[in-house]
Formats: C-alpha cells, structure tokens, sequence
C-alpha cells in the first residue's frame, strides 16, 4: 500500500525535466545577451566604418590636390641652384644660379639623405622652394669638352718641331707611361706644360698629337668658355673640369688660349675682371691645391705670354714653358714636304726656291700657300701644280699679310 508522502513527491523525470527547462532559458537570457551586445559593436563598427570611410574620401581629396600641385610645382622652368646648409626639418638655405643665396622651404618627401650641403637643386620659379634633388652630373660643356674619337693629327704631320715634340713628350708623356722613371730620383714629373708662340705655329696640332699618341683621357676646352656670367660659375666650371680629369684618369686636360682667364691681375678692375680673376685664381688653385692632380696632366696654349699672370708660370703649376717661334728655313722645307708629299707638282717647282721666299711665315701660311697653289691648278685645270701657280699662291698669300699689318706686299721669289 502506498503512503500519501510518496503520491504528492514530484517523480524524477519532472525534476530532470524543470532542471533542462531553467537551464535553457538561461542559455537563451544568455544568448540574447550576447547578441544585443554583438549587435551594438556591429552597429559601432558600422559607423566607424563610415566614419573611416568619409576620412578616407578626404585624404584622398587632399592627396588629390596636393598632387596637383606637386606636379604643377614640378613643370618647368625650375630654377637650378646648390644647397649651402640644412637649418631643420622644414628649411635650407640655398643659393641660385645667379648668386643670390635665399633661406627657403623644401619638399617633405625628399629623402633627407639627399640635402646635404653642396647638392644641386631645382627651385620652384615663384617660392624658390626646393622642388628635387638633381643628379651630380656634370655640366654639359664639361663633358662635352671628352674627346672621345681621337685626333687624326700624329708627330709626323708636324715639321721643323722635333725640339718642341722631344719636350712635351718627357713633360707630358714619360710621366703617364714610366712613372717609376721619376720614383727613381725622389722627384715629382712635371705637372704641366705651356706652349707660347705666334699664331699658326703649330701649338694645337702638337696638342692634338699628343692626344693621338695617348690612350690617356684627352680633355680639351678654350678658356673663352671659362668665363662665366653670373658669380661662382666660371670657378665651378674650372673645379668640375678637374674633378672629369681626376675621375677619368690619366688624362690630359688642353686649354686653348689660356690668356682668357690667365692675365695678370689688376687693382682697378670691372666686375666681369673681377670674376674672371675668381676663375683665374680657382685655376690656381686646382693646379697647386691640397687635391693632388696624380695622374692629370696640364697642356696650356697662348700666344700672349707676355700678359699671363706670374703665378701661372711659376714653377709646380706650368713647370715648362715650350717655345714655338716661326719656322726657320730647316723647318719650313720640313712643313712643306709634308703638305706637298700628296699634290703632284712639275719639274720647274723648286721647294728650296719656295723655302728661301717664305721667310716669316707661319706654318699654317705655309699650308695656306699649299692649298692656295692647288686651287690655282684646279681652276686652270691643270694635271700639275706649276711654279707659276706657286707664284700666284705666295703672291695672294703675302698680299693678305701686308694688308693685315699695313705694309707693300714683299718681293716675290723667283
């Protein structure tokens, strides 16, 4: 018989089955916990998302303008000009192709491994902030100053200057090919060599014989060019100059008509006197300087020696001075056979004859009186040069002598 306590008692599974019951709804009460907070973190990141997204347009729209203007900043001209110092992270001072030196503002994106002292810029026209960085290239009448084909000019083509051309060869030469030749003695080569004589003497074709004999780095430059302009650029010229021929070498730098840039220095002077005794003295100062030239000789050529400046001729920089006066009359029939060795000629031309009337002329005169003779037979159409086309040649030849120094033409050979 069953006892009324046991008929009111809930049974096992109505307990199991309250107990699962509390736990769902918990499970559940969790749950939505859960998702009511993942759903306000989504609706936050939603609105940052937005947020972001908006911040994103207008960097993007800053970018956009900012670039327009880089690149309107960027279109030349520019203004080229050198950086002088780094204050800070936002300004330089530099100065301009014309001298002015100017604190400006430089473009952040530069890499600041780039601004250093010395370094070649480009300057907005209008803020003459700094826009790049360019290359250290040199300037283009420097490396066009390079011969890179060499000259067809050789020793043999130059007569009467077997003097001249032993000289240059030991100043010149020798040093380049058997340096040990001068290790030997406990003495240094020659750094350089002046070549001073009348016009049409030969200077710049013994110059380009040397560089056709060579296979040093043959630089060659009038020093008309030299002279600059603006302020410092003469002397930037001279100084990049050097530092090709330190770079390329050996080498040989030549300097036509060196007087240019090298006459004496006066008290009154003008100001482009002035800046060209700058570029004089920044020569000086390359030929005798703290750099050594080591492997780079100098050839220089003038026909005023009388006006250069002596601390040009002075010993270290020009160590020789090489003469080349106008042919004698060994020398003139040496220059005549080299240019007549070609042209056919008659019987009646005599060299000897034609040597004995052509005292003082040069020997570019000589050449002229050469060709001038051609000429004559071509016009006649003439197999042979004739003497009678040599006393024409030496007749117009002498004629534009006197006229050039205001005299009666000489009296012709015969």
């Amino acid at each position: 018989m069953v006892s009324d306590t046991d008929a009111i008692s809930p049974s096992d599974d109505e307990q199991s089955t309250h107990k699962v019951g509390a736990i769902a709804e918990r499970t559940i009460s969790n749950l939505e916990g859960k998702y009511e907070e993942l759903r306000q973190q989504t609706q936050q990141l939603l609105s940052d998302r937005i947020d972001l997204e908006n911040r994103v347009a207008k960097q993007k729209s800053k970018i956009g303008r900012l670039s327009e203007e880089v690149r309107l900043m960027r279109m030349p001209p520019h203004v080229i000009g050198n950086i002088q110092d780094i204050l800070d992270k936002e300004r330089a001072v530099v100065r301009s192709s014309n001298g002015t030196v100017f604190l400006v503002t430089y473009n952040q994106g530069i890499d600041e491994q780039l601004l250093k002292p010395g370094a070649r810029v480009a300057l907005n026209q209008d803020t003459l902030s700094i826009i790049d960085v360019l290359n250290d290239a040199w300037d283009p009448l420097v490396m066009g100053a390079e011969m890179v084909e060499k000259p067809d000019t050789s020793f043999s083509d130059l007569g009467g200057l077997d003097e001249q051309i032993s000289l240059i060869k030991e100043s010149i030469e020798l040093p380049l090919t058997n340096p040990q030749a001068f290790t030997k003695f406990g003495i240094e080569p020659p750094g350089g060599v002046i070549l001073v004589g009348p016009p049409g003497c030969g200077k710049t074709m013994l110059a380009k014989a040397v560089a056709n004999s060579t296979d040093c780095t043959f630089i060659r430059l009038v020093a008309s060019e030299l002279a600059q302009k603006y302020i410092g650029e003469g002397g930037r010229m001279v100084r990049e100059l050097f530092d090709l021929a330190r770079e390329r070498s050996p080498s040989i730098v030549f300097i036509d008509e060196i007087d240019a840039i090298g006459a004496k220095r006066l008290d009154s002077a003008t100001s482009g006197d002035r800046e060209v005794q700058r570029t004089l003295m920044q020569l000086l100062a390359e030929l005798d300087g703290f750099d050594s030239l080591a492997d780079v000789k100098l050839i220089a050529a003038t026909n005023r020696p009388d006006i250069l400046d002596e601390a040009l001729l002075r010993p270290g920089r020009f160590d020789r001075v090489i003469e080349i006066p106008l042919p004698k009359e060994e020398a003139r029939l040496a220059i005549l056979e080299i240019h007549m060795k070609d042209m056919p000629i008659t019987k009646g031309v005599s060299i000897s004859n034609i040597v004995s009337s052509t005292d003082g002329l040069s020997g570019a005169e000589l050449k002229a009186l050469v060709v001038e003779a051609g000429m004559c037979a071509i016009r006649k159409n003439k197999n042979k040069a004739t003497k009678a086309d040599f006393t024409s040649a030496l007749e117009t030849i002498l004629k534009k002598r006197s006229e050039k120094k205001g005299e009666a033409p000489n009296s012709l050979w015969s």
